[in-house]
């Protein structure tokens, strides 16, 4: 047997993948594209007709089954309940590109006529606030899985499983480095919610109630964002060079002691920002969890995305 029989994921290339667009219209433009795209993030039009048309062609049939699955299991339990929202989990690094993969997504997936309304959340917005950290002693490990609020975020996609209405996700700020007081984002019966975290497919759970369960239990379709971690290392570099002149220097910026260095220490210092931390977490938490997701986007060295992982059915 070769290796790609002994898998449980079929690889494409992204010439493979691309002929699985069909007839696929591509419905952004490059201004909305621009928008999308992350700090020193380079996706292209070609990547999306390549690589996000095919994906968000695929997800589609997902949502349409698996609503029409959830139709027949109300009638035949003779439920008038509202309609279940399709879960979308996105894990990967930190700089990896899991947000743009995110909001490129969604973005294309809200074209489709049937399934108009689709919501973004970052798991960011559930991290314990800096005070909480802090008592902890746990500001070194932002991040990490138990830096997380994981029974409120447990509650919130179970609210968002169940139908409830008018729900509310806790936003953070990268500027203040802190969950922002008394503000969120309202998810209110979305057809489908993308989920993007660093740790979302951890096996690590939390009670609920009278269970113990992990955030992925809530997920009908999973997704890692993959790239050699020297390549992630280098982004994470460039994007804190780039923040010196941006967030950095914002008023009330939580790293504005940052902007004032040169490069030469500003680069050192984002080294062994990524060395103490996020390469171990990356390590212990993050990579372990790969081969969980159903579907894997491989990224090259200048972002660009090289092949896509889909498990086998």
């Amino acid at each position: 047997m070769t290796d790609q029989d002994q898998s449980p994921y079929r690889h494409f290339s992204i010439d493979e993948w691309a002929a699985l667009r069909r007839n696929t219209p591509q419905p952004l433009s490059e201004t909305e594209l621009t928008q999308l795209r992350g700090k020193n993030e380079r996706v292209s039009m070609t990547e999306v007709e390549q690589v996000y048309l095919p994906l968000s062609r695929l997800l589609s049939f997902h949502v349409d089954s698996v609503q029409q699955l959830n139709v027949g299991i109300r009638k035949f339990l003779e439920i008038e309940s509202g309609k279940v929202p399709y879960i979308i989990g996105i894990a990967g690094s930190v700089a990896v590109g899991k947000s743009t993969v995110a909001r490129v997504l969604r973005s294309l997936l809200a074209r489709w006529p049937e399934h108009p309304v689709v919501e973004l959340v970052s798991t960011d917005g559930f991290l314990l606030p800096t005070a909480i950290l802090e008592e902890r002693d746990l500001m070194s490990r932002k991040g990490f899985p138990e830096s997380f609020d994981r029974p409120a975020l447990l509650k919130f996609l179970s609210d968002v499983k169940s139908g409830k209405r008018n729900l509310k996700a806790p936003v953070y700020s990268h500027m203040q480095y802190d969950i922002v007081p008394d503000k969120y984002i309202t998810v209110d019966q979305p057809d489908i919610l993308i989920v993007e975290g660093l740790n979302v497919l951890q096996t690590r759970g939390a009670r609920l109630g009278e269970q113990n369960l992990f955030v992925s239990d809530f997920f009908d379709f999973t997704m890692y964002v993959d790239a050699k971690s020297d390549d992630i290392k280098q982004w994470y570099v460039d994007r804190f060079l780039s923040l010196r002149s941006t967030v950095f220097n914002q008023p009330g910026a939580y790293f504005s002691h940052y902007a004032s260095l040169d490069t030469a220490e500003a680069t050192e210092t984002a080294n062994n920002i990524w060395d103490s931390i996020n390469q171990v977490n990356l390590t212990q938490n993050i990579l372990p969890t790969k081969n969980r997701a159903k579907l894997i986007l491989h990224k090259a060295a200048d972002h660009s995305l090289q092949g896509v992982d889909m498990r086998k059915m």
